[in-house]
């Protein structure tokens, strides 16, 4: 793998691995050979969780166990990961098949937030939790320093439904429209529709659930948006 792109991620994450191997398998995607990264996906996605649960708690000393969970599953989800990795420059260091390259694997979000917690844990392999936690706290601590844990206190599934219901609106659909992988590591990809606004947005993740749970999000944040002085939903 090209030096230079293996050195500029690292200064970009802010960690030095000593054993560049372990960088170099969480960059690589089963597409591109047996040596992939989704061991490494599956130790970074706990010691994510914990340094995240971590921040929060020094972050958010008066909140309750509710109020950090929330913020947790929101900083961990799959969306946000993916920002993270298009942010530190990761489509460009990523190892991929032919195949799945051809495809536009590279900006797919829930190979970006597997790559992205593929790093982490090979952060932990390399240099322990507290380098870990270093890596974590450079990418996420800005976020966590802005947030409100009050921003968060209702999954998007639940908002969405209130919001609709307050307005006299039916409940929203949801059902899937795609799934990629092979059975033991398949992306859902859902549609959430509110048909009596004519709206329809997508979400993606690794459960129906956690695709449910996108596509909700982003149906919020599209009503959220027209639901102003002047338009259809305030007349």
């Amino acid at each position: 793998m090209d030096d230079k792109r293996l050195e500029d991620l690292q200064r970009r994450i802010g960690h030095s691995f000593r054993d560049e191997r372990l960088l170099v398998r969480a960059l690589t995607h089963r597409s591109f050979g047996a040596d992939h990264n989704e061991r490494l996906e599956f130790l970074g996605d706990a010691v994510l969780s914990l340094a995240v649960s971590g921040l929060l708690f020094e972050r958010f000393a008066g909140s309750d166990e509710g109020d950090l969970t929330r913020v947790r599953a929101h900083l961990v989800r799959e969306d946000s990961l993916h920002r993270v990795a298009l942010q530190i420059g990761l489509p460009d260091a990523l190892r991929l098949g032919e195949g799945e390259a051809r495809g536009g694997g590279a900006q797919r979000a829930s190979i970006l937030a597997d790559a992205l917690e593929a790093i982490i844990g090979a952060a932990f392999l390399d240099g322990g939790f507290e380098a870990a936690r270093a890596l974590v706290k450079g990418l996420f601590g800005e976020v966590i320093a802005t947030t409100e844990a009050a921003n968060w206190s209702k999954d998007a599934k639940t908002e969405l439904q209130e919001w609709l219901q307050a307005r006299k609106l039916p409940v929203p659909a949801y059902r899937i429209i795609a799934t990629r992988g092979q059975a033991h590591a398949q992306t859902f990809e859902v549609e959430c529709a509110v048909p009596a606004l004519n709206l329809a947005e997508s979400g993606e993740g690794r459960s129906r659930r956690v695709a449910e749970q996108e596509a909700a999000r982003r149906m919020l944040d599209a009503l959220k948006v027209i639901d102003r002085p002047g338009s259809p939903l305030q007349s």
